[in-house]
């Protein structure tokens, strides 16, 4: 048996039999749970996915920070809903994440659920002041550096999850090791470093745990499903047009709203209402079936299943009824390998 093998025959990708599906709701898989004096963090946990997440765990009981570029029209957004606030986060600027960060250390509140939700798609090809390519820094790296300043309040829970959202379209693209932000290459709707976004953020998964574990720290990676409600879309500068990730005649084309522009909910095919989309971030973050494993790619509120023969997935709509997460997603070698290549990234401000 080869090491390639024998390390794919020895992963943790087994369906735990959670008995929650593709149909439930946040609220279904959070029945019966008190969080009472926990304290999470969600960033983006005012649109879409984000704010039915910031609902229903304050619903729940928890106290929740919600990080926005925007806070004030964020509170706007969670007005009513109990132990919310907003803060200030801009996920592409090192500074506002250290700010960030130095607040909530501040409070000397410990950190039980960090919640790293938000993130961009698609679009034309946009750096940040480092020279970074957008959806890389916002999607990984942003969060990387979030969580590693909050890791002393993450420690002072004595039993923490990180889960960091991700996506089906991992399968679109491995880490660019060579050319990570696209200094040739990068397709027309940015389709790659999405995709690569999205593989980094199981990564990071992966290897947080395999550190952090020993200090109660666990690290999930969750993919929601399709949610076209939600606001992914591409960040651009102030100024700039903003471009649509999906028209409605795309949309209608892929089958995600019908002829009057209503939106189609299959869930079976990965066609989510915001409260199904929701549930695996739910999930992740409160689970008792969870409370010995993590490392792992979530999908459907379980366990995802590994696919070794990596089929062909329709990426735009992320049709696969398998609902498996591909080798190079959860390849151990690779995760250390990204967290030893973000920490150089974020220490040398540059590409």
């Amino acid at each position: 048996m080869t090491e390639q093998t024998q390390a794919r025959t020895q992963h943790k990708q087994h369906p735990l039999g959670s008995g929650f599906t593709a149909f439930s709701t946040a609220d279904d898989v959070l029945a019966g749970i008190d969080l009472t004096g926990r304290n999470v963090v969600v960033t983006g946990g005012h649109n879409g996915i984000g704010h039915e997440t910031t609902r229903a765990l304050a619903a729940a009981g928890a106290s929740v920070t919600v990080a926005s570029r925007d806070p004030e029209r964020a509170a706007e957004k969670l007005a009513g809903i109990p132990r919310v606030e907003a803060w200030q986060l801009d996920l592409l600027d090192p500074a506002s994440i250290d700010a960030f960060v130095e607040r909530y250390l501040a409070t000397g509140r410990p950190l039980h659920v960090l919640i790293n939700n938000a993130g961009i798609m698609a679009g034309p090809l946009v750096r940040d002041a480092r020279g970074f390519e957008s959806q890389f820094a916002t999607n990984h790296l942003g969060h990387f550096q979030l969580t590693l300043g909050l890791r002393p309040a993450l420690q002072a829970a004595h039993g923490a999850r990180v889960v960091n959202l991700t996506s089906g379209g991992h399968r679109a693209s491995d880490i660019r090791w060579d050319d990570p932000h696209f200094e040739s290459g990068y397709d027309e709707m940015g389709i790659l470093a999405y995709g690569q976004s999205k593989t980094a953020n199981v990564l990071f998964a992966v290897e947080l745990d395999r550190r952090w574990a020993a200090d109660g720290i666990r690290g999930y990676a969750v993919h929601p499903g399709i949610v076209i409600t939600t606001n992914l879309g591409p960040h651009l500068p102030a100024g700039e047009e903003r471009t649509p990730w999906l028209d409605v005649a795309a949309r209608q084309a892929m089958g995600l709203i019908d002829e009057a522009g209503e939106v189609v909910v299959d869930p079976e095919h990965e066609k989510k209402t915001v409260q199904q989309g929701a549930s695996t971030s739910v999930f992740a973050a409160t689970s008792p079936l969870l409370a010995d494993i993590g490392g792992v790619y979530l999908k459907d509120n379980d366990i995802s299943p590994l696919d070794e023969d990596q089929q062909e997935m329709d990426f735009a709509t992320e049709q696969n009824p398998r609902a498996t997460v591909v080798p190079h997603a959860v390849d151990p070698a690779s995760a250390r390998r990204l967290w030893e290549l973000s920490e150089r990234l974020l220490r040398d401000g540059r590409a």
